[in-house]
């Protein structure tokens, strides 16, 4: 199915009032609110709370329970796929030899010891410019992508001894305070395994390890896989005509081991269960016929838009998303635009938390 040219980056557009972007997670791991949307055809449902309009396509079946009730909606068989990325403490504050501030971000490494990194202000990353990051210790950029990212390498110490040393846990720019103690914990999931990410897959944030016990207990069964997110995640879409923004890259790896995964589950009848929109474009990205994947080590800049035909996810786990960006994109394209639009506006109703700290919703 091809993706529907009648829409524009508007119709992703919401309301949304500062307040309910979380600034701080759940005050215990496993206790946030999950907002359950059914997508089975044919359905009745229930008028989403905050839904004034008498268009057909504003009702949505919807329930509001709590994360531990996942437990109870995945059935024995089913396939949890995880991505198990942790968040590499890539941001850097440093100074200009004006004394004036500058910020690095690494997103993964280059060649020959060397990093690719943005950062601000753009002046202050020209080749052979340096921010001093701590004592004799700098960040000199050398050389100017073609996407405006910046090649860099370090003075001083190596790139693993400065991230040791002074790197800082890149929160998302909504979360307007700075990292602290409990970050160290909370931004990472708990299932987290190669250090890569410049972001948490947030929707694996909730899970504790008594949930993931529970699951498996009851004959879930789970796959991993790696995607390393990159700022792009967090990039706005700026053409209004959604075929004109281009996505940004990101390095994923899926097992042999996962593929066959897939592929049991599928000759069982089992659904797989994607936990994040990460996971999800992985997933698709390594798609091939009958819903299965193939093992691979790659790129992916699949962009996934209302009209785009999912092969091998069937359930998907994921957080709120911001207005107006390629992950509400995604997952209007899982549940349909008509859906989304009324699980948000019930989720602003009902107070709902939303982004990287905030609630979740499962899609079945």
């Amino acid at each position: 199915m091809k993706p529907d040219r009648r829409l524009t980056l508007s119709d992703f557009d919401f309301e949304l009032p500062p307040e309910l972007i979380a600034q701080r997670p759940a005050a215990v791991r496993g206790e946030s609110r999950l907002l359950v949307v059914r997508r089975a055809e044919g359905r009745t449902g229930r008028r989403a709370a905050s839904a004034d309009s008498s268009d057909p396509a504003d009702s949505a079946d919807l329930s509001d329970r709590t994360f531990a009730d996942l437990s109870s909606l995945i059935p024995r068989g089913d396939l949890v796929v995880l991505n198990t990325t942790r968040v590499r403490h890539a941001r850097f504050l440093g100074t200009r030899p004006s004394g004036a501030p500058a910020e690095v971000l690494l997103i993964h490494p280059g060649t020959e010891g060397s990093w690719i990194a943005l950062g601000k202000p753009g002046s202050a990353m020209q080749p052979g410019k340096r921010i001093r990051i701590g004592p004799d210790v700098f960040v000199e950029t050398v050389a100017v992508l073609e996407d405006g990212n910046r090649e860099v390498r370090f003075i001083g110490m190596t790139a693993e001894e400065a991230i040791t040393s002074f790197g800082r846990l890149p929160l998302p720019p909504y979360v307007s305070r700075d990292p602290d103690e409990s970050d160290e914990d909370r931004y990472q999931t708990v299932y987290a395994d190669r250090e890569g990410s410049v972001a948490a897959p947030t929707a694996g944030l909730h899970f504790t390890p008594q949930l993931l016990a529970a699951l498996r207990g009851k004959g879930v069964r789970f796959g991993t896989l790696d995607l390393e997110v990159g700022p792009g995640t967090f990039k706005p879409v700026e053409s209004e005509r959604l075929s004109g923004h281009v996505m940004h890259p990101e390095r994923f790896q899926i097992t042999a081991h996962l593929a066959e995964a897939v592929s049991e589950t599928r000759a069982a009848g089992g659904h797989v269960w994607a936990v994040g929109t990460t996971v999800a474009r992985a997933l698709e990205s390594a798609a091939e016929r009958g819903g299965l994947v193939r093992a691979t080590n790659e790129e992916t800049r699949l962009f996934i838009t209302p009209g785009y035909k999912f092969r091998v996810v069937d359930r998907l786990i994921t957080s709120f998303h911001l207005p107006r960006s390629t992950l509400l994109m995604l997952v209007s394209a899982f549940a349909s635009v008509e859906t989304i639009r009324a699980a948000y506006r019930h989720a602003v109703a009902a107070r709902y938390r939303f982004y990287s700290y905030g609630d979740a919703m499962v899609i079945a």
